[in-house]
């Protein structure tokens, strides 16, 4: 298990990252979700609150050039279920959820991003929530040899206290920008929503991060609690 502060610090972009696991104590299913840019209308952006979820939108409208990549739902709830992705698949998991299906369905229908030549991954996170537990599964879609499609799916069904998972899109900088390798990364979690939240953001390279949501939702009550940072506006939420 890595420190996360240690593990993000040392990448200067990871581009975007889902972070999934146990508070330290047992008591919290935790989800956190960044996003990072480099060009201006990746960085011209927020995370605003939406039916339980979040959405991404324009901080400056006049701005935004083309929104199809950047501009979507990361964060959405259905039933016991929270999806938590980094582009519109975020939807489909929810359609696919809905009409009884599955996430690893909903998963098989897309393919990575079609951003030559980053052909950046897509990740895809489900947090399933039980009385007094959780589960939960991480996904990666990316392109291979020949733009051939990779799809990886991790599952965890019995959260250990105190360690997460983690998956981004991006190994580190570079042009094109090379795709995360290799199975999701082992971290540390905490108990306090707060200083967690603060642990991650400030790790986040200072220069490329845009925005961070974090929720830890009480496996005993249901009761959920949500930080969201965002860099446009040093909104704290």
């Amino acid at each position: 298990m890595e420190q996360i502060s240690s593990y993000l610090g040392g990448n200067s972009y990871p581009g975007r990252g889902i972070l999934i696991g146990k508070s330290r104590d047992g008591r919290f299913a935790v989800i956190a979700y960044f996003i990072m840019g480099r060009s201006e209308n990746s960085r011209n952006r927020i995370f605003v609150r939406v039916n339980g979820g979040i959405k991404t939108q324009a901080y400056e409208q006049h701005k935004l050039k083309d929104p199809s990549l950047v501009i979507y739902s990361p964060v959405r709830v259905y039933e016991n279920s929270i999806i938590v992705t980094n582009g519109d698949q975020t939807d489909t998991v929810y359609e696919y959820l809905r009409s009884g299906k599955s996430f690893e369905d909903a998963i098989r229908t897309r393919v990575f991003e079609p951003d030559a030549p980053n052909y950046t991954p897509r990740i895809s996170g489900l947090v399933t929530l039980f009385e007094k537990s959780f589960s939960y599964k991480l996904s990666i879609i990316k392109s291979g040899d020949e733009l051939t499609c990779h799809r990886f799916f991790y599952e965890y069904s019995n959260p250990v206290n105190g360690i997460g998972h983690i998956i981004h899109t991006y190994q580190g900088d570079g042009d094109p920008i090379p795709s995360f390798c290799g199975d999701p990364k082992c971290v540390n979690v905490e108990n306090d929503i707060d200083l967690y939240t603060k642990t991650i953001w400030s790790s986040l390279n200072a220069e490329n991060k845009v925005s961070l949501f974090v929720r830890y939702v009480d496996t005993l009550t249901g009761i959920s609690d949500t930080r969201i940072v965002n860099k446009n506006g040093c909104r704290v939420e």
